[in-house]
């Protein structure tokens, strides 16, 4: 009797509407470039908003960067179920309005329904969200899905490696998202730490 295969691996992707549209594209750029990772789209209507404002770019353009694609209303989609085996779920970037939903669990589109999918299951929960200044509502609200096993991530550019444009300050942040699910990925090397003088 054969034994069953084990499933692809899988990342579930999702640009909703704040500023930052930037790091769910580059994000599945580099998943393909990677290869070896089944990407699930999910795309809010106001991610849409900020994808053609920010970077000018049509379903047309974004569409072929993942290997599946979901309508947000689609509630009995694949993602929808615990069934359905993936690594996690990265939300790139994540708005203060889908952040509210995951932490209290409303489960109202595809979006926030598979983020609770990913939450129940155990599986990674990685959300860019993007905001300043915050208010005690987004505070609390990220404390909540953190004590839940979440990952608050926000996009905060580093420069103790001198980035010397756009593009190296978004790939070192999906460089270090993508550290989280162990995935191997061309885009920023770890820090070798500072070689000078001891300072104490």
């Amino acid at each position: 009797m054969p034994s069953p295969s084990a499933p692809p691996r899988r990342l579930i992707v999702a640009i909703t509407g704040a500023t930052g549209a930037i790091y769910g594209v580059r994000l599945l750029e580099t998943l393909r470039r990677i290869g070896g990772i089944e990407s699930h789209l999910l795309i809010s209507s106001a991610g849409w908003l900020n994808l053609q404002h920010e970077l000018q770019l049509t379903k047309d353009d974004v569409h072929p960067l993942a290997d599946v694609v979901h309508s947000v209303r689609d509630v009995g989609a694949s993602i929808a179920s615990g069934s359905f085996a993936t690594d996690g779920m990265i939300v790139a970037p994540c708005s203060m309005k889908t952040l509210a939903s995951i932490a209290h669990g409303f489960a109202d589109n595809l979006i926030t329904r598979a983020a609770d999918v990913t939450l129940k299951e155990r599986r990674r929960l990685v959300l860019l969200v993007r905001e300043t200044p915050l208010n005690l509502a987004h505070l609390r609200n990220m404390t909540a899905v953190t004590e839940m096993g979440g990952i608050v991530f926000p996009p905060l550019p580093a420069f103790y490696n001198r980035p010397a444009s756009i593009d190296e300050i978004v790939d070192d942040t999906v460089a270090r998202v993508l550290d989280l699910f162990g995935l191997g990925h061309p885009l920023a090397a770890a820090w070798p730490g500072l070689r000078g003088e001891p300072t104490d």
